[in-house]
């Protein structure tokens, strides 16, 4: 097989082989151009912490050592603000040498706050399943600002494939660019493309929202639904910065317009500690086609989901605050993000998740 991240017939192909299974059967609509969303199963357990398996052991039997007691997602429960869960998923695999997985939180389920990690047996990263591994897979949810009713085949995480080498070197980005451009401004390309935020909107004053500290569920079944102002704090400056304080979890947009041609697929990756005192999470695959103008975009915003450390951080208009990490697929993807399926994020600005009714930036 071609090195490369796998496209959308290529996981078909997986799944027709076994590489990946499940007694529920896979929709078709779980298949994204270079993705596959991984389903909830039906218990979750809450945990008196977050954990990995380590070295030759089972999630099920550090389930043994730090389960308190099971909830019965049936009909939809509510998973509690600072609580640890762990809900075995419907999808398990079994993977070839030479091929990895990586996974995580859908972009709607990062924008609410939802640390969700999948976690394997004899796992030691979150988020990672190493070459030949076969066995089940079990996502980690933590609600931080907002508690949540979860139910049974919701989809809250994503994975891809990698077969071989899929990372793009900094020579291969910059050629990308120059050859057709996939961002607005000049790239700034180390490491990946880096990012930065806008806080300098073209229309108003309106540059982001803050959770509010205290607040009702949100039932991720509900989409178009909620009442921004219940849950949010608009976030306004005329100055070109913020002041972000500890704790706090803030939906932001980057400056640049950004573009995922159809034979790459890219990863948010968080930036250099160094840089302040806070963390840009990087929930988050971009899909061959996101932004990209002949699958309906013309270049797309990326939504940051910044939570601020211990100390208060002045944020300026235009600081680098993540980057993207371009990889080659392995195949051209048979559709793309935001043409042939329905995406909600192509062609974006500053958005809350989909489970928000539309509220405008300007």
């Amino acid at each position: 097989m071609t090195p490369g991240v796998l496209a959308d017939h290529q996981i078909r192909d997986m799944i027709a082989n076994g590489g990946i299974r499940s007694d529920t059967p896979i929709a078709d609509g779980q298949i994204q151009p270079a993705s596959l969303d991984l389903r909830l199963g039906n218990i979750a357990y809450r945990v008196r912490a977050s954990f990995l398996a380590g070295p030759k052991r089972t999630v099920a039997d550090r389930l043994a050592d730090f389960q308190m007691h099971a909830v019965d997602l049936t009909g939809g429960a509510v998973l509690e603000k600072g609580c640890v869960y762990v809900v075995p998923l419907l999808e398990s695999l079994t993977l070839p040498a030479g091929m990895t997985a990586a996974a995580s939180a859908k972009s709607s389920i990062g924008r609410l706050d939802l640390l969700t990690r999948i976690i394997t047996d004899q796992g030691v990263e979150f988020d990672r399943v190493p070459a030949g591994y076969d066995g089940p897979l079990y996502v980690e949810i933590c609600p931080r600002s907002f508690s949540v009713v979860a139910a049974p085949g919701q989809m809250l995480n994503q994975i891809i494939f990698r077969q071989g080498h899929t990372r793009m070197s900094d020579e291969e980005l910059r050629a990308l660019h120059a050859a057709a451009p996939i961002v607005n401004v000049d790239p700034v390309i180390s490491d990946g493309l880096g990012f930065s935020v806008d806080l300098k909107p073209a229309n108003g004053t309106l540059v982001g929202y803050r959770a509010k500290p205290h607040t009702g569920v949100i039932d991720l079944a509900q989409l178009d639904y909620y009442d921004p102002a219940e849950y949010w704090e608009e976030v306004h400056t005329d100055k070109g910065w913020i002041i972000l304080d500890p704790g706090a979890f803030y939906i932001l947009v980057s400056r640049e317009a950004i573009v995922i041609p159809p034979t790459q697929a890219a990863e948010m990756a968080p930036y250099l500690a160094m840089v302040g005192e806070f963390r840009v999470h990087y929930a988050g695959f971009f899909d061959p086609g996101f932004g990209y103008a002949d699958a309906g975009g013309a270049g797309s915003r990326g939504v940051l989901e910044v939570r601020c450390h211990e100390a208060p951080f002045v944020l300026e208009h235009g600081q680098t605050v993540g980057r993207l990490v371009y990889e080659h697929m392995a195949a051209m993807p048979k559709a793309l993000y935001g043409r042939e399926i329905k995406s909600n994020y192509q062609g974006q600005g500053l958005k809350l998740s989909k489970h928000f009714r539309t509220v405008s930036a300007g």
